[in-house]
C-alpha cells in the first residue's frame, strides 16, 4: 500500500502557525497587554500623590463654614490637595454597593468582560462569530451599545452606581466643606490632568485604537 504524500514543510510550519493563532485567545493582544502596563504604572504614579489619611481626618482643622460661599471654596481647595483620597473614597463607596448587591457586580462584569473579548482587544482579522453566524465589526458595536444602554438604563445596575456615586460624592463635599485647607500646601499641587485617573485617557486611547481602525 502507497504511504499518503507528506506535506511540504512549508505548509506544514504554515498549518502549525495558524492553528496556534486560533488556540491562542483573544484578548491576549499586544493592545490588551499596553493597556494593563499604561493603566499599572498610571495608578502606581497617582497612589504615591496619595496624602496621609491623618492629615485629610485631622479633627483640629474642622470647622463648620459660615456661608455658602465659604464652603465651595473650601471644596475646591481641598479637593485639589485630598482628589487622590476623594476618588479613592468614591470608589470604594462603588466597590461596597457592588459587593452587597452581587448580581449587579456580575451582570456589570459581564458587560465589561464582553466589551473586551468580543471588539476591544479581539484581533481585527479574527472575525466574531457566535451560533455558525459572522458578525461584522459594526454589526458588533451596535449590539454591544444597545446592551450597555439596557444594562445601564433599563435595569437596578444603573441606579445602584448613582446612588452609590452620590452617597461618595456626599462624603467628599462634607469633607471639604468642613475640612480649614489653610494649613495645606496647595502652592505645590500639579495640573489637575495627573490626577488619578490621568491613565484613562492614555489607555483607553490605546486600547481604543484598533477598535478605530476596524470602524
Amino acid at each position: 500500500m502507497a504511504s499518503p504524500p507528506t506535506l511540504p514543510v512549508s505548509s506544514q510550519s504554515a498549518a502549525a502557525s495558524a492553528a496556534s493563532s486560533q488556540s491562542q485567545p483573544p484578548i491576549a493582544t499586544p493592545a490588551f497587554r499596553a493597556f494593563l502596563s499604561r493603566m499599572s504604572s498610571s495608578l502606581r504614579h497617582a497612589f504615591s500623590q496619595r496624602r496621609p489619611w491623618s492629615e485629610m481626618i485631622d479633627r483640629t482643622s474642622m470647622s463648620r463654614p459660615e456661608t455658602l460661599a465659604e464652603a465651595y471654596s473650601r471644596i475646591r481647595k481641598n479637593f485639589s490637595y485630598f482628589r487622590v483620597n476623594y476618588l479613592t473614597l468614591i470608589a470604594f463607596a462603588l466597590a461596597v454597593s457592588l459587593i452587597t448587591h452581587p448580581f449587579s457586580l456580575l451582570v456589570l462584569f459581564g458587560l465589561l468582560a464582553s466589551w473586551c473579548f468580543l471588539y476591544l482587544f479581539r484581533p481585527s482579522d479574527q472575525p466574531l462569530v457566535l451560533f455558525g453566524r459572522t458578525f461584522a465589526d459594526r454589526e458588533t458595536l451596535g449590539i454591544l451599545f444597545v446592551l450597555t444602554v439596557f444594562v445601564v438604563f433599563l435595569t437596578s445596575v444603573g441606579s445602584l452606581l448613582i446612588s452609590a456615586l452620590m452617597v461618595g460624592m456626599a462624603i467628599v463635599c462634607a469633607h471639604g466643606a468642613f475640612r480649614v485647607p489653610e494649613d495645606l500646601f496647595l502652592d505645590d499641587q500639579e495640573p489637575n490632568s495627573s490626577g488619578f485617573l490621568s491613565f484613562l485617557g492614555g489607555a483607553a486611547a490605546s486600547a481604543a485604537a484598533p477598535a478605530v481602525a476596524r470602524v
